[in-house]
C-alpha cells in the first residue's frame, strides 16, 4: 500500500471531471423528428437525472444535502446536487484514483462538493439529423476522487461521443509547510476507463501536464446504421438512402468530435 501524505489541515484541492455525452440520431420525417425528442425528454427527464447523479453522489463516497431539478419547455432538463462535508472516513478505495464500478455495482458512502447535469436536445430541419447532448460537471474538495464516476456514467447513456476534461485546482499544504497542488500520479483520464470502454472507443488526449488540466475525446468505432434510425426510417429507406444517411451520420459525428465544420 502506498504511503498517505500527511497534510497540514484540510484536503483543499478541488477536482473537477467534466462531461460532453453525445448521441446521433436519424428521423427521416417530421412528425418522427418530434416523437424523438419526446423520447429523450421522458427517457432523461429530471426524476430519471437526479436518479443518476444520486448514484455517481453514492459512488464518489458522498452525501446529499440538497437538490434542485427543473424540466423544461419544449425540452430539456437540469438538475443541480449540492453535496456535503461530514467528519466521515472515506475508505481506502474511494480515496484511489482508480476505474469506478460499472452500473451494475454501485457502492456507497461519504460527501463533499456539488454534480450537475443539464441536457439538450437538438434536431438538423432539414437533414433529419438528431442530437442529444449532456453535459455533465462531477466536482469535490479533498481526498475523495470524481474519476469514480467516469465508466457509470459513460455506461448511462448512449454515448456516441464523449468529450471529458478533468482539472485539478488549488493547493493544500502537508505538515512542513510544502504546497502540493495534485495529491496523486496521473498521466491520462484514459486510465481510468474500464477496459470495455477502452476496446469500444477511437480516444485522443489534448493535456497540460503543468496545469493540471487532462482532456479526452471518445468515438465510438462500431458503426450500424439500424442503431441510429428512429421510426420510419427503420423501414423505410433504400439501399441509396441508407448510405447517403450513413454518410452524413458519420459526417455530423466527425465534426463534433473534432470540433469543427468540415466538408461534405
Amino acid at each position: 500500500m502506498k504511503s498517505k501524505l500527511k497534510l497540514h489541515g484540510f484536503n483543499n484541492l478541488t477536482k473537477t471531471l467534466s462531461f460532453n455525452i453525445y448521441d446521433i440520431c436519424y428521423a427521416k420525417t417530421p412528425e418522427d423528428q418530434q416523437a424523438y425528442v419526446q423520447y429523450i425528454d421522458e427517457e432523461y427527464d429530471a426524476q430519471r437525472l437526479t436518479q443518476i447523479l444520486t448514484d455517481v453522489v453514492d459512488i464518489i463516497g458522498a452525501n446529499v444535502l440538497n437538490i434542485a431539478r427543473q424540466d423544461y419547455d419544449p425540452q430539456g432538463a437540469s438538475v443541480t446536487i449540492l453535496i456535503s462535508e461530514q467528519p466521515v472516513e472515506p475508505t481506502e478505495s474511494q480515496i484511489e484514483e482508480s476505474p469506478g464500478p460499472l452500473p451494475e455495482t454501485i457502492l456507497a458512502h461519504l460527501d463533499k462538493s456539488h454534480i450537475t447535469v443539464h441536457t439538450y436536445p437538438e434536431i438538423h430541419p432539414v437533414d433529419g439529423l438528431a442530437t442529444f447532448r449532456v453535459d455533465i460537471d462531477v466536482s469535490t474538495c479533498g481526498v475523495i476522487s470524481p474519476l469514480k464516476a467516469l465508466n457509470y456514467l459513460i455506461h448511462q447513456f448512449d454515448s456516441d461521443i464523449v468529450t471529458v476534461d478533468y482539472r485539478v485546482r488549488g493547493f493544500t499544504r502537508d505538515v512542513e509547510g510544502r504546497k502540493h497542488f495534485i495529491d496523486h500520479e496521473i498521466n491520462s483520464i484514459q486510465k481510468y476507463l474500464s477496459a470495455d470502454t477502452r476496446a469500444a472507443y477511437q480516444m485522443t488526449d489534448v493535456n497540460v501536464y503543468q496545469e493540471n488540466m487532462f482532456h479526452t475525446k471518445m468515438l465510438l468505432k462500431d458503426f450500424d446504421l439500424d442503431n441510429y434510425l428512429f421510426g420510419d426510417a427503420t423501414l423505410n429507406l433504400s439501399v441509396e438512402q441508407r448510405k447517403q444517411v450513413e454518410k452524413r451520420l458519420r459526417h455530423e459525428m466527425l465534426e463534433i468530435f473534432y470540433a469543427r465544420n468540415m466538408p461534405h
